[in-house]
């Protein structure tokens, strides 16, 4: 008997999971104030490849400018603190 089939098989991968590209708050204080910030623009600024694969904003560090976030996900964290700054989420 082959040893793959002599061990046992456990687990499970979900083949449908969604992989986020994952980008944070200091990332985006890059963008001039006032800018929209979607996926395009985060490949032109070399901050994420262009692998089709969306993009999730997480709240690690601060935002000091007003930008209008345009991914797939952001969230609920970030969102408080793209607002406070004076911007805006769109999803």
């Amino acid at each position: 008997m082959p040893l793959h089939r002599r061990l046992p098989k456990r687990g499970f991968t979900n083949i449908f999971k969604t992989h986020y590209t994952i980008v944070s708050l200091a990332e985006l204080d890059q963008f001039e104030e006032g800018s929209v910030v979607d996926h395009d623009a985060l490949v032109k600024a070399g901050i994420v490849k262009n692998n089709g694969s969306p993009v999730k904003v997480l709240a690690n560090g601060e935002l000091t400018k007003s930008l209008t976030v345009d991914v797939d996900k952001v969230s609920r964290g970030a969102a408080e603190k793209i607002v406070a700054a004076g911007g805006s989420v769109k999803e």
